[in-house]
């Protein structure tokens, strides 16, 4: 097989879909890499790191999509790339389907078979190919958030952690998963007062069992999202449902009731965000302003880190890319039932069902398209 790298082409994106370690791992297995050059300088992987790892350098992007049994990426494929693509092409990457009807859309016509990585699975129920970026992204938001509240970047001129005599401030998140976990444990470490809501008693007890009396934990209603919005001032939006658009927690009307000047980072912009009044941003312009609340949805925040967020990705990312590779799609779909939860695109036929879903688009199931 070959395994093809473009660069990453969307606004600061600064990841890679493989490091050298990998490459030399996919040539040791008796494939052939072809990564375009500059591919990884953003992470400090320079080209001859990956000659030295026994993959070819091209001069450009046409020349990897042309050549590539499978295209390994980071981020989705901008209108642009999804033009590249044909008939009979693995795609392996970050798709967030379920807002983007226009990419959903190229990724049909396109006759490619599109495996996402946010959908994968994991025995024991968890998304682990999703489970890096949003340990990243969660650590990141109350870093950004602390930076939004001060006064010179349109926030409350409120220190997260408060000095003595003076209160911290209070931090709400919403959702208590793997991005909810790591956002309390920066936002904690910060000094914040922290609160988590979530809709899983299971997740609340974790979470009161990992941090004590360091963290409230509520159970999430309309009315304790009513009250808990007004005192915030950095709401941290974490919640996700598996390959379908977040629900909108915080609505319009609730962000009339917040502090001006307060804050909502909303990590769960990838798959449309949790506020009624989100749109995502990039890391050129990443804030806005709607009733004197300031949003932060950048939609690949961990590209901020990206020589962390590209190894930490490429650790859960390699099995599933040498599976591929070695047995061909069809094979590794057919033997892995995690990977094959992956499939949202095959020739033309959606298979994703909280895709179809989003869209009111018709989907088949993997098993049928792999005639199991």
């Amino acid at each position: 097989m070959l395994v093809g790298v473009p660069s990453e082409i969307k606004n600061h994106e600064y990841r890679v879909g493989l490091v050298p370690s990998a490459a030399a791992e996919l040539v040791h297995h008796g494939h052939k890499v072809l990564v375009e050059t500059g591919a990884g300088l953003g992470s400090g992987i320079p080209d001859s790191d990956y000659v030295a790892a026994g993959a070819s350098i091209a001069s450009d992007a046409d020349a990897v999509w042309s050549a590539a049994d499978i295209v390994v990426k980071v981020k989705e494929p901008l209108a642009g790339e999804r033009k590249k693509l044909r008939r009979g092409q693995v795609l392996f990457t970050y798709l967030h389907l379920a807002p983007d009807l226009e990419q959903t859309q190229d990724l049909l016509a396109s006759g490619a078979t599109c495996i996402a990585y946010e959908t994968v699975t994991s025995p024991s129920g968890g998304l682990p190919l999703l489970t890096p970026m949003s340990e990243v992204a969660g650590r990141l938001a109350p870093q950004v958030g602390a930076h939004c509240l001060e006064k010179a970047a349109g926030g409350r001129g409120v220190l997260l952690g408060g000095v003595p005599g003076v209160p911290a401030a209070e931090v709400l998140i919403l959702g208590g998963g793997v991005s909810g976990m790591h956002a309390a444990t920066i936002a904690i470490g910060m000094g914040a007062n922290v609160t988590v809501v979530d809709r899983s008693a299971e997740a609340l007890r974790r979470l009161s069992a990992q941090f004590g009396s360091r963290v409230h934990t509520v159970f999430s209603t309309r009315d304790a999202m009513r009250d808990l919005v007004t005192r915030a001032d950095l709401v941290i939006g974490c919640v996700l449902v598996p390959g379908a658009a977040a629900p909108k927690l915080v609505t319009r009307d609730m962000l009339k009731t917040m502090k001006p000047g307060s804050v909502i980072v909303d990590v769960a912009i990838d798959q449309g965000g949790c506020c009624e009044t989100s749109h995502a941003t990039t890391h050129d312009d990443p804030t806005y302003v709607v009733d004197d609340v300031v949003h932060y949805c950048v939609a690949n925040m961990p590209g901020a880190v990206a020589r962390t967020s590209t190894f930490a990705l490429n650790n859960v990312t390699l099995p599933f890319t040498l599976a591929l590779a070695d047995k061909g799609w069809r094979q590794a779909l057919e033997e892995d039932p995690h990977l094959r939860a992956g499939l949202n695109v095959h020739d033309g036929q959606l298979t994703c069902a909280p895709v179809g879903e989003a869209h009111g688009l018709p989907v088949v199931t993997p098993e049928s398209v792999l005639g199991l």
